[in-house]
């Protein structure tokens, strides 16, 4: 189920987001990026939509995922 990032709480959100960038380790490319950085960029494609908010209610998860990759799914 996807959960619409504006629906959420500001600080809700922004936990979630804090979390999943540092549960993920993701590679950014050749430099690093604060947290801050790269919760930031976390935000800006959950608002152009590029990224979304996924529930999953069987394992009862929060994840954020790239829109397109649910097609792949």
């Amino acid at each position: 189920m996807i959960i619409p990032w504006q629906e959420l709480d500001s600080e809700t959100l922004d936990n979630l987001i804090e979390h999943f960038v540092l549960r993920e380790g993701t590679d950014y490319g050749e430099r690093e990026l604060s947290l801050e950085q790269k919760v930031a960029r976390v935000r800006q494609q959950l608002e152009s939509g590029e990224a979304v908010i996924l529930f999953s209610e069987l394992h009862e998860t929060v994840d954020i995922k790239l829109r397109r990759s649910l097609s792949a799914e």
